[in-house]
């Protein structure tokens, strides 16, 4: 086996970072100031909304969306099952009760269908998330909700930049541009861009920008930039029992270049998949993440599936071996069913949740990151390779059966590079 080791993820930070960091640092402004309020021009302006609320997190960016939509206690709001903690535990902020819904067995993203069978609670809203940024149909996610008379807001924590579009003949619209009345996006240190920790809420609605931005320090009526300005006043008030959510100019002065580099990050992300793609497309013993020639992938993570009916070792094992072999990686993830305080307090039960109970059992997230080195991207192959080789269960098949199961297997996984 090589001896090189691949991280499951390494931050791309440029020396233009370090400069605007240091240059923030100089300047006597470090907390939420100019280098914000730039940030947050730009981030609109590169999604296409017409506010952008810059906060210290993701989770953050959802909790106030929620707030800002009137959630309350006794109310319910449909969430995904195969999410991370944050998209469900902002809707307990408020008392209300997250109603988790199966995800598709391709994607990995919310199911409709399931959550339209789930509708009969009292629910008020729909968090759906784009699972590695691979974005959801936004027409489909627009008309379940306008027909449930349901408000959404969006979990785009995986998914800049990302876009989608019906087909070919269609435009493109960017994750954020104008589908639900929030969208939040995250800008931790393994996020596709990172401002160390950070978050943003977009809107087109000025009335929910507002609100956003007050309840994110502590529900003054004008927050610390202008506060602190030579032309501002020194006294304000307190409208609403807010949060301590604001960003700082350290950070956005880091996610400014991060910005500005988006796009091209996001290309290098989609080469390295497009080589896994092609490098594993003949290897019977996994399942490869879908492409569509209808979506720009963010390619925030590269989830493959083993098929554990052809291999003689658990996913668990499996992981182990890569750790072994020098190659990071991780689950995305265990379904919040199958944790113990929504198992427990909801009683939720695997059997609920058939495809997500099934799938997250052989699911693994391989390194894919800007930066990433041909010789790490080709260790990750030969490892994976590898231990499929190893670790393939005798089958109990003719040779033309093999070959016939594996073509039908993979012949929805076609890569396909985005016009973008």
């Amino acid at each position: 086996m090589t001896h090189t080791q691949v991280p499951f993820f390494r931050p791309q930070i440029g020396q233009q970072e370090v400069d605007e960091v240091v240059s923030t640092l100089r300047s006597g402004w470090l907390t939420t100031g100019p280098k914000v309020k730039l940030f947050e021009k730009r981030f609109a302006a590169a999604v296409g909304a017409a506010n952008a609320v810059a906060v210290n997190s993701c989770t953050a960016a959802l909790h106030l969306a929620c707030e800002a939509m009137g959630l309350k206690q006794g109310d319910a709001v449909l969430v995904p099952t195969m999410t991370f903690a944050a998209t469900a535990e902002v809707v307990r902020y408020h008392g209300a009760m997250p109603v988790l819904v199966d995800c598709d067995p391709v994607t990995t993203n919310m199911n409709l269908e399931d959550a339209a069978r789930k509708i009969h609670l009292p629910v008020v809203g729909i968090l759906p998330v784009h699972v590695g940024g691979f974005m959801m149909d936004l027409d489909s996610l627009k008309s379940f909700a306008e027909r449930h008379g349901l408000w959404m807001v969006e979990d785009a924590a995986h998914a800049f930049p990302a876009a989608w579009r019906r087909d070919a003949t269609r435009p493109w619209q960017r994750c954020g541009e104008n589908s639900s009345a929030v969208t939040c996006f995250s800008f931790y240190a393994n996020k596709t861009i990172t401002t160390g920790e950070g978050g943003m809420a977009v809107t087109n609605d000025d009335v929910l920008a507002s609100r956003l931005r007050m309840m994110s320090l502590h529900g003054l009526s004008h927050d610390a930039w202008d506060r602190y300005l030579t032309k501002g006043s020194w006294d304000y008030q307190i409208v609403a029992p807010g949060y301590k959510y604001n960003l700082t100019d350290i950070a956005a002065s880091i996610g400014l270049y991060q910005l500005f580099r988006a796009e091209e990050m996001r290309r290098e992300r989609e080469a390295i998949a497009m080589q896994y793609l092609e490098a594993f497309a003949d290897v019977a013993e996994i399942d490869l993440p879908p492409v569509d020639e209808n979506r720009i992938h963010s390619w925030h993570l590269f989830p493959i599936r083993l098929r554990l009916d052809r291999l003689s070792i658990s996913r668990d094992s499996f992981m182990k071996k890569l750790k072994q072999s020098g190659v990071g990686c991780s689950v995305h993830w265990r379904p919040l069913h199958l944790h113990p305080y929504y198992r427990e307090k909801f009683g939720w039960d695997p059997r609920d949740f058939p495809v997500a109970t099934s799938v997250w059992k052989r699911l693994i997230s391989l390194p894919i990151f800007p930066g990433m080195q041909e010789n790490e991207i080709a260790c990750v192959i030969d490892a994976v390779k590898s231990i499929c080789a190893e670790s393939a269960r005798r089958m109990l098949l003719g040779r033309t059966e093999i070959e016939t199961n594996t073509k039908s297997i993979h012949s929805r996984y076609i890569p396909r590079m985005s016009n973008a």
